[in-house]
């Protein structure tokens, strides 16, 4: 939804990512909301009805002064529920401030959860969880993890075991045993192959390269990490804790990330300059794009 740092230019907005989910009819789960995410939402297909859960990595106003907009706005969604809303200590006071001024009032239950570390949601298919990096304030970042799902099962071999098609196909794919009419038992692991591993996506906020960085990271199949600097700015970069692409790439590959994603581009960078800065990182990890906003990401099960 936004990829650049600081403040809005006319090729960015700033930081917002979403986390969609199609096999659950257009559901998403916001990651920041700077200003405008609400207008940039506009030019997707996603609706405001269909958002099941926001995640603020930090209280700096690139990624938080959308929010309220946005709230008030989603009461005008018919079939919009209760919202949990997760983000660091300060985030409910923000709101709460906000909303008292303003007179505003939700037709919704917002469940406003401040997170310092470990677990905070489970929703039986997906797990977060979220550690502290380094940045000026408070920040977080998410690890998004997927339980494994039952391996593929082969119909046209259950069908020669005598299997009818019904019900008992999804007692196979859930890894039971059946009986046949006939009194035959078919062995789920004769005709379902093994689990589907889970996929996993980390999305930091702002951070300087700190271990927090790379543990929520490892092993994800997208690694979602600012580059608000091109690689030999590290001094700046520190100084008003950030990161530089080559950074964020030696993060991606300390933490046996499949993919990395750079985004939050400070103002200096054009849109030209992003395959420069894309060549940057690959020199440390091949597998790097630079995000651009509105740009959707696939990311397929590892066996695809």
């Amino acid at each position: 939804m936004g990829t650049g740092a600081g403040r809005p230019s006319k090729d960015r907005n700033v930081s917002a990512a979403a986390l969609v989910f199609p096999e659950r009819g257009g559901a998403f789960w916001l990651f920041d909301a700077g200003e405008g995410t609400q207008h940039q939402l506009m030019r997707t297909p996603l609706k405001l009805n269909k958002l099941e859960a926001v995640f603020i990595t930090h209280l700096h106003g690139d990624h938080l002064f959308g929010l309220p907009g946005l709230l008030s706005s989603r009461s005008y969604h018919e079939g919009a529920g209760d919202l949990p809303l997760f983000g660091p200590p300060g985030i409910k006071s923000f709101l709460d401030a906000v909303f008292a001024i303003t007179g505003t009032h939700l037709e919704y239950r917002l469940d406003i959860r401040e997170a310092v570390a470990g677990p905070i949601w489970d929703d039986g298919t997906w797990s977060v969880r979220c550690a502290p990096l380094d940045h000026r304030i408070p920040c977080l970042g998410y690890r998004i993890e997927e339980r494994d799902r039952p391996g593929r099962l082969d119909s046209e071999r259950a069908r020669q075991l005598g299997v009818p098609f019904g019900p008992l196909f999804g007692a196979l794919k859930r890894g039971e045993d059946v009986e046949l009419p006939d009194g035959t038992i078919v062995r789920s692991r004769d005709v379902v192959g093994p689990p589907i591993k889970g996929r996993v996506v980390t999305l930091l906020g702002d951070t300087k390269p700190c271990p927090e960085a790379v543990l929520l990271a490892e092993g994800a199949d997208l690694l979602v990490h600012e580059a608000t600097f091109a690689a030999g700015m590290e001094e700046k970069a520190a100084k008003y804790g950030h990161s530089t692409t080559g950074q964020a790439a030696e993060t991606a590959k300390k933490a046996g990330a499949k993919r990395l994603v750079m985004t939050h581009f400070s103002h200096r960078y054009r849109m030209e300059d992003l395959a420069s800065l894309e060549n940057e990182a690959r020199k440390v990890f091949p597998e790097t794009v630079a995000a651009c906003d509105l740009k959707a990401i696939d990311i397929p099960f590892r066996s695809e």
